[in-house]
């Protein structure tokens, strides 16, 4: 186990997970998630209809979705990761397993079902702004029944993203997170946008969630608030842990009565695609190791700034030396 200690070690009882978590597990974070690459088309243009040709910069297929591309980013931290899914018996799925796979997660348990699509994004990249056209495949076909209890009782923790894709895995997701505290397991969630701005079922979750990653939209719309801090303080009094990415801004986050920022780090960017999940990736590597809130806080936010250096939502994802060296020393 990375850090060579149990988790939550100098956390608060308040802040302890509800039931003790086993160190001596075979994985250190479980995740259920979408499966489908990106295609990632960059270039200083813009699609039109009427059969209009237009040339784009480069091309390039890579790992996507966020499940993914935070398993991925965990397992570049060191911390040993499985992943549990759905993929076709076709070209998208079989790149999508060799190279989560050859990433370090653990692809045992993803379910390969033959005659049914892989999911696909197509991402036109333009300076700093995107388009993206998604084809679901069987990205939202995932149920919570389908995430065993031998599964769940082989991690300590719990990992969840992309709430609104993963139609099929909503209502038994409450379920699923009780089954896992119940098992020792600890549980965190990163819903991404709601495109119908509803935020349906999150907040009667939340109370089940040991660390909330939303971005500062997203945690705004949540709370239904405009000042940052107040929603900030809303959601920690509902979850255990809230952290928020900032963007540029860095991050903030929140449990109890402690709150920590953090300020992003300098780098080219080339890509966002992805930070968000790089991000998580680092402040529950912290999390796990019982680290203070800062200092993952601080791990967040280099994992994040770092990822944007490449193409692609896991070219430039650190590993835990080279992130450590963005981590600004506790004040």
């Amino acid at each position: 186990m990375p850090g060579g200690k149990p988790a939550h070690d100098n956390l608060s009882s308040r802040d302890k997970p509800r039931v003790h978590m086993n160190p001596i597990r075979k994985f250190d974070i479980l995740v259920p998630g979408e499966i489908n690459p990106d295609l990632i088309l960059s270039g200083n243009v813009e699609p039109a209809f009427g059969q209009v040709e237009k040339l784009v910069e480069s091309a390039e297929l890579a790992i996507g979705s966020s499940s993914a591309i935070f398993a991925c980013g965990a397992a570049r931290l060191g911390l040993r990761v499985a992943f549990v899914g759905l993929c076709g018996e076709d070209t998208f799925g079989r790149f999508m397993l060799e190279e989560i796979n050859s990433r370090g997660v653990d692809t045992s348990s993803i379910l390969v079902r033959p005659g049914e699509k892989t999911g696909l994004s197509v991402i036109l990249n333009k300076g700093a702004d995107r388009a993206i056209l998604t084809h679901t495949g069987l990205i939202d076909s995932l149920t919570a029944a389908e995430v065993s209890d031998d599964l769940l009782s082989s991690a300590r923790h719990l990992h969840v993203a992309s709430y609104f894709l993963q139609k099929n895995l909503q209502p038994g997701l409450s379920d699923l997170f009780s089954r896992a505290h119940t098992l020792g397991l600890s549980t965190s969630l990163d819903t991404n946008w709601d495109p119908s701005g509803q935020w349906q079922g999150i907040n009667e979750l939340l109370p089940q969630v040991d660390v909330f990653l939303p971005n500062e939209k997203e945690a705004l719309a949540l709370a239904r608030m405009t000042d940052l801090e107040s929603a900030v303080e809303q959601i920690a009094a509902t979850c255990r842990v809230v952290a928020v990415k900032l963007g540029r801004g860095g991050a903030i986050a929140r449990r109890g009565d402690t709150t920590a920022r953090t300020p992003a780090v300098k780098v080219d960017v080339v890509d966002t695609i992805g930070a968000g999940d790089a991000f998580d990736a680092g402040f529950l590597y912290g999390f796990l190791n019982g680290w203070e809130l800062e200092k993952s806080l601080g791990l967040a936010t280099a994992c994040g700034s770092l990822s944007t250096r490449r193409t692609g939502g896991t070219a430039a994802q650190p590993g835990l030396e080279e992130a450590m060296q963005h981590v600004p020393p506790l004040g």
